[in-house]
């Protein structure tokens, strides 16, 4: 196996948890085996259906009781991202996947319903063989500069301006 690397995709643009997944696929086509914890999420997308096809190679598990904005977090919705840290730091050191995706844990971080510490913790705790992508909006400065790849994803415009609302098998 290779060396692993800590990416990060953040910013306010459409196409970070997109682009996770798309390298997870990639990762499947090489005989990788994936992890992908989603923090914050509770509603299953039209990828869930693929990935259930491909969970010989993908894992995906949520660790959310589903969007937060306008809300505090709950004791439901920390308990669920405990328990998200708890089983990544677990996989992370079972050497069991190629790849590990944090799925929405930089929200989870700003949110305070994991610690930019925990995910830091999570970073140092990688295996050398691993890759572990962290998506989501609000990436901590020091989780970026842990990190050996940041993409920005930055919107420049955007239909749901114009009303359109989140389409099955484009934005769900």
């Amino acid at each position: 196996m290779h060396k692993g690397y800590i990416q990060v995709y953040t910013g306010n643009g459409k196409g970070k948890t997109t682009a996770a997944l798309g390298l997870a696929v990639r990762a499947a086509g090489a005989g990788l085996k994936t992890f992908i914890a989603q923090f914050i999420k509770e509603m299953k997308c039209s990828e869930h259906d693929l990935l259930e096809e491909l969970s010989n190679r993908i894992t995906v598990k949520q660790y959310g009781k589903g969007l937060i904005m306008g809300r505090t977090p709950s004791r439901a919705d920390i308990s669920a991202a405990k328990e998200g840290y708890e089983d990544v730091k677990n996989i992370l050191l079972s050497h069991e996947y190629d790849v590990v995706i944090l799925d929405e844990a930089n929200v989870a971080a700003h949110l305070g319903l994991i610690t930019v510490q925990e995910l830091l913790d999570l970073m140092a705790l990688k295996p050398k063989d691993v890759e572990l992508v962290i998506t989501g909006r609000y990436a901590d400065q020091k989780v970026m500069d842990a990190a050996d790849l940041v993409t920005e994803m930055r919107e420049i415009k955007h239909y749901h301006e114009q009303g359109v609302q989140a389409r099955r098998g484009i934005e769900k």
